[in-house]
Order: structure tokens, then C-alpha cells, then sequence
């Protein structure tokens, strides 16, 4: 069996993933991947098949997300073009971690897929929502990458087809303790912005920012560039985490039993309902960086308490699942009805 695995490249969570998910899929059978995006600063120990642009979003200065940036570099028409001249039908099967080239072209060829991502759990109907509607977001997570069946990551299991998160060997084989500093990662928000809120709390910062080239320190704030291993180190030693609203990272901090506070991305839809479940974990959360939010800032920093989570490492049967799936996908010999190249253009044009 030829599996095309999909990767979405816009941040580090899905690639990140992919560094266990890879490795366990090749056991089984031969695999090829698909990066779509470029705004990962994680490095890979497997080979990157494919490369595309994809469709990134682009976030502003103070962590919003910038719609009309995102969709001028988006450029959708290379985007229809490249999921039109895949050649997905050298493959048996696509499973897709919401990356939408691959998952296109297979329905557009009528190939067997399978989405297998954070993102299915957060569009599924039992998971934590903000009380605020949003269609468009709503709309993204459905359409984005359409699939034969669907299977899902996320901080809790909400259905039978929701897997815990996925906590990197590195991260498990960690020992943590709390030495007095707080590890940051917040990439919407650059350096500036970042070193102008945090300077106001008298404790010690070190943030990991994809802005900085050099390791420098900008009164108790320091920063240093995205390197996986000084940031496995920080995060071993840290007392608690200020990131985003993601999901693995918050994840792998709950799982070694740090403090945690997250801040949803603003106009990140994902992000807001990561933050709607954290919080129902009891996890701080705040809208955004900004000295409105001090008093909670300031409470998370000298009263939290950490939130400690059991993860157990159980990727590799959920993966015998999914494959176990997609044989059953194959074997059927039901050919996915094909869908035509005019009915792509109504999703991204």
C-alpha cells in the first residue's frame, strides 16, 4: 500500500506531529509526504516530498489575523492548479493533517482519504465552542479538506473518533522542575510588542520568537530563535508557559504539569475554541497581550497553580485505526466519485 500523508505547514503543531506520526505510518506501508505552507521553523528527520504554498494566514504586529494579507499571498489560482496537476493517483490512500492539496486532488481524482488532524476535533459538534458564532471559521474547519472519514486530536476525547493529543518522545523523556523563569511563545506577536508588555512584570521571561535571528535580552525579557532542543531545555526548566492558543504545545505543558496561560490568536477560530476547551480544563486564558489583561497576568504569575495531565502514548494503536480504515476504504472497490474541476473554483475564488 502507497499512502500520501498531508502536512499542513502553517505553524509547528502539524509538523511536529508528524515527526511520530511518519515514522509509526512507515512501518505499514511505503509513505510519501506533502508540506503545504511556510510558516514552520521545525526541522524534519523524514524527506518533504511535495512543497506548496498553500493557504497560509498571516497574522498582524499585536496577534491578529490579517485577512486580506492571507488571502493576497494565498494566490488561489496556483492553488487550484496545483491540486489539479498532483499526481495523486500514484497513491492507494491520503490521509491528510489539514493539508488541502492533497485532500482536493484525491476527491477531485477519486482517490480513498482520510483527514487525521487536530482541527477535525475542533469542527466536531461535542467539542468546547466560544459562545460566539462563527460561520466563516465554522466553514473553514468543514471545507477545508474534504475526506472519506474522518479522525481527530484534541485535549480531551469528546466521541469515539477523537485520539488524545500526541506528545513527542523528546517531551516524555523529559524531567521538568520550576526554576524561576516563565518560557514565551507567541508567534503572532512580534519582538517589540512582546518585550513592551512583558518588561512590566517583575519576573524573569525567556521567549522563543521566529523574529529574532540572534539570542539577545531586552531588560528581564529574554529571546532567543525557534531551535528545538534550547527550547526542550527551557521548557523542562520553566516555572510555567505563555503561548498560544494552539494545541500541542499546550498539550505537552500540561502533560509535564506546568502553569500554563494561553492566548487565542485574534480571528483564529481554531485558537478560540482551544481556548473555550482549555478554559473548561481550568486553564488561564486571556484574549490578547495587552496591559488590559494585567491583573490576570499578574494573578496566573503569582497564584496558579499547574495543571498536571496523563497523556498516555497510545499514537500507535490510534494509527493501526485509521489504517485498519483506510484498507477497508480500498478494499470496498467502490470508486470514490470524482468531483470536476469547475466545482474547486466556488471554494476558492
Amino acid at each position: 500500500m502507497k499512502i500520501l500523508y498531508g502536512i499542513q505547514g502553517t505553524g509547528n503543531g502539524h509538523l511536529s506531529r508528524a515527526r511520530s506520526v511518519v515514522p509509526i505510518l512507515k512501518e505499514f506501508a511505503q509513505v510519501d509526504t506533502v508540506l503545504s505552507g511556510t510558516e514552520s521553523q521545525v526541522a524534519v528527520d523524514f524527506e518533504i516530498n511535495y512543497r506548496f504554498n498553500g493557504l497560509p494566514f498571516v497574522a498582524s504586529k499585536k496577534g491578529k489575523v490579517d485577512i486580506f494579507k492571507s488571502i493576497v499571498k494565498s494566490h488561489p489560482i496556483d492553488l487550484i492548479r496545483d491540486i489539479r496537476r498532483f499526481p495523486i493517483s500514484n497513491y492507494d490512500l491520503v490521509i491528510s493533517d489539514f493539508e488541502p492539496i492533497s485532500s482536493w486532488s484525491a476527491l477531485l481524482k477519486g482517490v480513498p482519504s482520510i483527514e487525521l488532524s487536530h482541527n477535525v476535533s475542533v469542527a466536531s459538534k461535542e467539542s468546547p465552542k466560544p459562545y460566539s458564532k462563527d460561520k466563516m471559521g465554522e466553514y473553514v474547519l468543514t471545507h477545508y479538506c474534504p475526506s472519506n472519514l474522518k479522525f481527530g486530536f484534541h485535549f480531551e476525547k469528546y466521541n469515539s473518533t477523537t485520539f488524545l493529543p500526541v506528545i513527542r518522545k523528546e517531551v516524555r523523556n523529559l524531567v521538568p522542575i520550576a526554576d524561576d523563569f516563565y518560557l514565551v511563545y507567541l508567534p503572532a506577536y512580534h519582538d517589540q510588542y512582546i518585550s513592551e508588555i512583558l518588561s512590566f512584570f517583575d519576573v524573569e521571561w525567556v521567549v522563543f520568537s521566529k523574529y529574532t535571528e540572534k539570542s539577545y535580552r531586552k531588560k528581564n525579557v529574554q529571546f532567543h530563535p525557534i531551535e528545538n532542543d534550547h527550547f526542550l531545555s527551557q521548557m523542562e526548566k520553566c516555572r510555567g508557559v505563555l503561548c498560544g492558543a494552539g494545541f500541542e504545545l499546550p498539550a505537552e505543558v500540561m502533560f509535564l504539569g506546568k502553569k500554563l496561560m494561553v492566548i487565542p490568536m485574534i480571528g483564529q477560530f481554531e485558537q478560540l475554541c482551544n481556548a473555550q476547551a482549555l478554559k473548561k480544563m481550568k486553564v488561564s486564558t486571556i484574549p490578547s497581550l495587552d496591559l488590559a489583561y494585567y491583573r490576570s497576568i499578574h494573578f496566573w504569575l503569582q497564584f496558579e497553580l499547574p495543571i498536571k495531565v496523563d497523556y498516555p502514548d497510545t499514537l500507535r494503536k490510534d494509527i493501526r485505526q485509521v489504517l485498519s480504515e483506510g484498507v477497508n476504504l480500498i478494499q470496498r472497490n467502490e470508486p470514490v466519485k470524482p468531483v470536476s474541476a469547475m466545482s474547486l473554483m466556488r471554494y476558492f475564488v
